[in-house]
């Protein structure tokens, strides 16, 4: 529900920033990305150049690659699936799939979450482009916020160690002080140098601790 109130108002923004109903609903089919469509349609609204708002989009959606990256793991699927399971490695499908116990639930996870999301990710576009006009400013009504609502949900129990929650903590850190000073798309990629950081801290870490005990034990014992 919260997805398609998202997709809902991704469609009013787009129609409201000058695109077509056709090329609101064609960035739906083709991009599935909430983040890097709204990015997009904001910044033309704001009046910026195309290539510019194109480029903020893409760099918001580099982060999909990451997880393309785990979760190409964990569903082991085919090659010949692969480039067809890509077009909904999102944060939603991400999260579903990462909380999942065992494959073959994650291939479920992962599937049904795709399909509901992507179905009806499409038909609210369509709806919120053509009734752009009667809902009036999205942003009175706070329908962008769902989509990031949904995933923290998803998220939030799943930090569950002290490092997991030190990666995220940073990762706010990092995306919220940088949002104003980078272009759009870039913070998500700096804050996503918070999880090496603080492994290489943790690994740090556990090296002196491990050379302190060494350094107690008895001479014979080593």
């Amino acid at each position: 529900m919260a997805v398609g109130l998202a997709g809902f108002a991704f469609g009013v923004t787009s129609a409201g920033s000058g695109l077509t109903v056709l090329q609101t609903c064609a960035l739906s089919l083709l991009v599935f990305t909430g983040a890097s469509q709204f990015a997009l349609v904001g910044a033309l609204a704001g009046g910026g150049n195309p290539f510019t708002a194109a480029a903020g989009a893409f760099f918001l959606g580099v982060r999909n690659a990451f997880y393309g990256l785990r979760l190409s793991q964990l569903l082991a699927l085919p090659r010949a699936v692969r480039p067809f399971a890509a077009q909904w490695v999102i944060d939603e499908t991400t999260a579903v799939a990462l909380a999942q116990p065992t494959r073959r639930s994650v291939r479920i996870g992962f599937t049904v979450t795709g399909l509901t999301l992507y179905v009806l990710w499409n038909l609210t576009t369509l709806l919120g482009a053509l009734g752009a006009e009667a809902i009036g400013d999205t942003d009175a009504w706070g329908l962008d916020a769902a989509g990031p609502a949904v995933f923290l949900a998803l998220l939030a129990p799943m930090l569950r160690s002290t490092t997991e929650r030190a990666v995220a903590g940073i990762a706010v850190v990092l995306g919220l002080g940088l949002l104003p000073v980078l272009p759009a798309g870039v913070p998500v990629l700096v804050a996503a140098l918070a999880a090496p950081a603080v492994l290489w801290a943790e690994g740090r870490r556990r090296g002196r601790t491990d050379a302190g005990a060494q350094d107690d034990m008895p001479e014979e014992d080593r």
